[in-house]
């Protein structure tokens, strides 16, 4: 409305608004985001029995690393929370392409719906 500018942005090639926000994929797809940075530690302590990793942290054939609790979450990065099972098991192929599609899906949905928690 009027001469206010949309936290959104858009171009060409689409709807970009989640790089102005900490977007957090949970395993099962579930998205949350917020509009500035926080500490890892406030997510796990919603989620005892997972772990939060950076997506550029992700690597086939390595154990995926841990954000430590007190390091903060950036704007404009996408993390997932995996359970702490999984802590132990190196990243295949096949778990980073699912986790990506995860990513793609749970995004996608919160531009086209708008259904993510901003908090």
């Amino acid at each position: 409305m009027g001469s206010s500018a949309s936290s959104q942005c858009k171009n060409k090639y689409g709807n970009f608004s989640w790089k102005f926000k900490v977007s957090i994929v949970h395993f099962d797809g579930k998205l949350q985001q917020w509009k500035q940075p926080l500490k890892a530690g406030y997510v796990l302590s919603q989620n005892p029995n997972s772990f939060i990793c950076s997506s550029n942290s992700m690597y086939i054939g390595s154990l995926l690393p841990h954000v430590a609790p007190s390091e903060e979450l950036q704007v404009g990065e996408i993390y997932f929370l995996i359970p702490l099972f999984k802590s132990d098991i190196p990243l295949s192929l096949q778990e980073l392409g699912a986790l990506a599609v995860k990513a793609h899906a749970a995004l996608t949905h919160s531009i086209n719906k708008s259904s993510y928690v901003l908090l």
